[in-house]
């Protein structure tokens, strides 16, 4: 693409498109970077700059770039039958093989599937359904949702609600009622003296002390994310999951894991409650269910709850057009099989992930490095003024934005927030592109480092 047609595409791009999480006016003056194709663990820009793309899009692209078979699956059921909606007693086979299927993978009972368009929207669901539930059993007053300050749960009115971030929570009104936030498990910054498996069991308390405060009659359900990704991927003591089920069940509270990040593969596990070791009653879902080839989500429940919902819950007054969308659940089963069959999650838990860990922890010696977390497929490098404290720059984020616009210019996607490096390569990667991966990121830290010498 040669310049002149990049500079048009960004003129229009200012002057029509709205960029979640931007300030659009500088970026406006700025000038948006255009994609135009993606192979494997790579993608290229309009500029032709070839980037490995260490952040799978948006933590999704589980499988990499170009799988020719996932296009030819939404072809096919693109031909055969584009749409059909799940409203009057109809559905379509690859969602019902799809409801199956995740029946099979998702821990224990989790058998029961309802079918959005984003993670968002499945955390919009289980808000509502959750509540209803206590609702049918006659305890309407049972609609408290304990979530995390710093937690991310999407961007709509109750996605943001449920999730902490007190910027989001600046615009549009929110939180909405009934919803209110624990401190994370985040041992870099206040687990003090305690080693990380007494930090982890102190974290969990911070939800019982809430369910009492509140009373545990209010409370219906505790959502958490598995490994908090936005705010910096916060990777809780192995210690803190089993704890917090520990509590759930003393006090009857149900129990949600937000899987749309650590879903499918991306901690070397099929789910974040795998590896940790815990067992839901409620399960979001989207990201990596398709690759992030074609959007889908889905709210998965237990036994118990989807067995309250369908006999005592009357007309399910609850969803979306697109719910069980015929291509979008046949690009997911089809994302499923290729996972399954080329054991691409069993080659990341047992091969990559083990490599990447050793490089990870390698870049974790860099003078700019405070701590170098990672759980599988996925991590942070924490950049600090002092490598031996724990403790943060003053003015925190423009480091991380330096070390990320340092990175692209090497070839190299990584996601900055606050001043962590955050890491969710495609499963596919290769040791190879470990190496490449390591080198960039290395150089990149050198010169940032360089860059606040002077």
């Amino acid at each position: 693409m040669d310049h002149t047609d990049i500079v048009r595409l960004q003129q229009l791009d200012a002057a029509h498109h709205l960029h979640p999480f931007n300030d659009n006016a500088a970026l406006a003056k700025k000038g948006t970077r255009i994609l135009t194709r993606g192979e494997g663990a790579y993608v290229w820009d309009a500029d032709g700059n070839k980037l490995l793309d260490a952040f799978a899009g948006l933590w999704c692209v589980n499988l990499g770039y170009g799988r020719k078979e996932l296009g030819e699956v939404a072809s096919r059921q693109m031909t055969q039958l584009a749409y059909y909606n799940s409203f009057f007693q109809c559905t379509v086979e690859p969602t019902i093989q799809l409801s199956a299927k995740l029946a099979e993978l998702t821990p224990a009972d989790l058998n029961h599937a309802f079918f959005t368009n984003s993670g968002s929207e499945a955390n919009d669901t289980i808000l509502r359904l959750v509540r209803h539930f206590w609702a049918v059993q006659d305890q309407p007053q049972k609609n408290i949702f304990i979530g995390r300050h710093n937690g991310y749960h999407g961007t709509t009115m109750a996605g943001a609600s449920l999730g902490g971030m007190a910027g989001m929570h600046k615009q549009g009104g929110l939180p909405i009622p009934d919803i209110h936030h624990i401190d994370p498990p985040f041992w870099f910054a206040d687990g003090g003296d305690m080693s990380p498996e007494e930090y982890g069991l102190a974290a969990a308390k911070r939800l019982e002390d809430k369910i009492l405060a509140l009373g545990p009659d209010r409370v219906a359900a505790f959502i958490g994310e598995p490994i908090m990704g936005a705010i910096g991927v916060y990777i809780p003591p192995a210690t803190y999951w089993p704890e917090i089920e520990r509590i759930c069940r003393k006090y009857d509270v149900l129990l949600v894991a937000d899987e749309v990040i650590c879903g499918f593969g991306r901690t070397g596990e099929w789910f974040g409650a795998n590896y940790f070791g815990f067992t839901p009653d409620v399960m979001t879902l989207a990201k990596g269910i398709t690759s992030g080839y074609i959007p889908l989500g889905a709210a998965m429940f237990n036994d118990r709850v989807a067995g309250v919902l369908k006999d005592q819950g009357g007309e399910l007054a609850h969803g979306c057009t697109y719910s069980g969308h015929p291509v979008c659940t046949a690009v997911a089963l089809e994302n499923i099989r290729i996972l399954q069959e080329e054991g691409i999650v069993d080659r990341a838990r047992t091969d990559i992930a083990p490599y990447l860990a050793q490089r990870w922890a390698e870049l974790g010696e860099h003078r700019l490095v405070g701590e170098a977390r990672i759980a599988g497929m996925v991590g942070a490098l924490e950049l600090v003024p002092d490598k031996g404290k724990r403790a943060f720059f003053e003015d925190r984020g423009k480091v991380g934005v330096l070390c990320r616009d340092m990175a692209l210019r090497n070839g190299l996607i990584l996601r900055a927030t606050y001043d962590s490096m955050l890491l969710s390569p495609p499963l596919i990667i290769t040791r190879g592109q470990v190496d490449e991966l390591f080198e960039k990121a290395w150089k990149s830290l050198n010169e940032t480092a360089a860059a606040l010498e002077t």
